[in-house]
């Protein structure tokens, strides 16, 4: 028997917002769209993920407020996606449920790393910088780094090729196919 899309016996909030960012490789594409990633072959390339899953997440995300479409090229018309305000919501759990993976899911430590742009002081577990105080550092503030510590392996995608300089979230990625 085939496993259900949805959690509709379960009434909670968690139950609810996995609906939305719970299927495979949503979070990774909501991490991308922080990361600058905004074309659909961007997308493509460096998730590795077929063209019809990303279609279909892509379109759901949508559908659920989380990103929005926007026409970037008139002819052929071409859209890029960008974060809702809803979307940008996700910064928080999806920075520490990545923490939490290079803590205790990932070979070599995280890939990234993510400073408070004013001050170039690291993130703490939760996301606010120690040295300004205050609450979580909204993401447009973010700036994000290659772990020099990381030993894992590097992908050669463009999206992955230009990881490796640091830069602010959300700062568009530049796609080799413009």
């Amino acid at each position: 028997m085939a496993l259900g899309t949805d959690y509709e016996l379960q009434d909670c909030a968690l139950a609810r917002a996995l609906e939305v960012v719970g299927e495979r490789w949503s979070l990774l594409i909501v991490r991308d769209a922080f990361y600058g990633v905004q074309r659909f072959n961007d997308f493509l390339t460096h998730l590795g993920i077929p063209r019809a899953v990303l279609t279909a997440r892509l379109n759901a995300l949508v559908a659920a407020g989380v990103l929005r479409r926007e026409p970037y090229q008139q002819a052929p018309l071409r859209h890029g996606y960008l974060l809702t305000e809803t979307g940008l919501e996700l910064w928080g759990p999806l920075y520490q449920l990545s923490r939490w993976g290079g803590r205790h899911a990932t070979e070599g430590g995280p890939h990234h790393l993510f400073a408070h742009a004013r001050c170039g002081t690291d993130l703490d577990l939760v996301g606010a910088c120690p040295k300004c105080g205050g609450g979580p550092v909204p993401p447009a503030e973010v700036v994000m780094r290659p772990n020099p510590a990381h030993t894992g392996g590097h992908r050669d995608d463009p999206v992955s090729r230009a990881l490796v300089r640091s830069h602010l979230l959300l700062e568009p990625i530049a796609s080799a196919a413009a």
